[in-house]
């Protein structure tokens, strides 16, 4: 017996369009909501996320603003790109109520944990960035400063920076959700990600130095979480096909006609 998408009723190509445009106008008003919620608040959040570097400047350095219109539109940017991340679970939300209605029952049992961990994940990459890594690399770069040159960084470079930094450890902790999606849906074996594991540490140590300062401890603390994630998608993915072979074998049971008695 086939199954069949839960609520699955054919609909023309123009209601999906018209569905999809809803849900990205939908989205894009929440960034807004966001936005102007915290655009009064721009320049202490810009003092927030500048305070890891400040901390770590000379007496009496301060950041500095080389363009007319940088202390003001570069508050603003930070904003409304803090906007757009505190809108990823109503952004992803409406992702998952237009793509939903095609997903089988025992799809979406597995989507919806995955769904609510990569926002997790994602914001727990960022904090780490900010609460462990900021301060490390940061106090390395005040150090490695040489004698006769003012460390005085501006606040448009600054925010360039971090920005790229917050994306990359937002998204190198999706590790374990990117795992788990592969096993799933059958691009990769269990089997083979661990026989790969030697590989994916050297990876792991190669993104570390790429993203952190020449220092082995800047590197380990940042190849380390992202192994230890990697073995927890690989533990998931091992768990997640298992029931799934499981899940195959009874509905394939279930399919064979009854015997008959002679």
């Amino acid at each position: 017996m086939s199954q069949i998408p839960e609520d699955d009723q054919p609909m023309p190509l123009v209601s999906h369009l018209t569905e999809l445009r809803s849900r990205l106008l939908r989205c894009v008003a929440v960034v807004f909501l966001v936005f102007a919620g915290l655009f009064s608040f721009a320049q202490q959040i810009y003092t927030l996320v500048s305070a890891p570097l400040r901390a770590y400047l000379p007496p009496g350095a301060t950041m500095i603003a080389t363009d007319v219109a940088s202390p003001f539109l570069t508050p603003f940017k930070l904003t409304m790109t803090v906007s757009l991340f505190l809108a990823i679970p109503m952004i992803l939300h409406q992702v998952w109520g237009f793509i939903a209605p095609g997903l089988y029952r025992h799809e979406k049992r597995i989507a919806i944990p995955l769904l609510v961990s990569s926002i997790f994940l994602f914001y727990a990459g960022m904090a780490f960035a900010y609460f462990i890594v900021f301060p490390l690399m940061f106090k390395f770069f005040a150090a490695a400063t040489p004698d006769g040159v003012a460390m005085m960084t501006d606040i448009t470079s600054y925010l360039d920076f971090v920005m790229t930094l917050f994306f990359a450890f937002g998204v190198a902790f999706e590790i374990p959700v990117a795992v788990v999606l592969l096993v799933w849906i059958g691009v990769v074996e269990v089997k083979a990600l661990r026989k790969a594991r030697p590989y994916v540490v050297i990876a792991c140590f190669v993104v570390g130095m790429i993203l952190t300062p020449p220092d082995i401890f800047s590197q380990t603390l940042l190849a380390v979480p992202m192994w230890l994630l990697f073995e927890i998608g690989v533990l998931f993915g091992a768990l997640i096909r298992k029931r799934s072979e499981e899940a195959d074998a009874a509905e394939n049971h279930n399919d064979q006609p009854p015997a008959t008695r002679p």
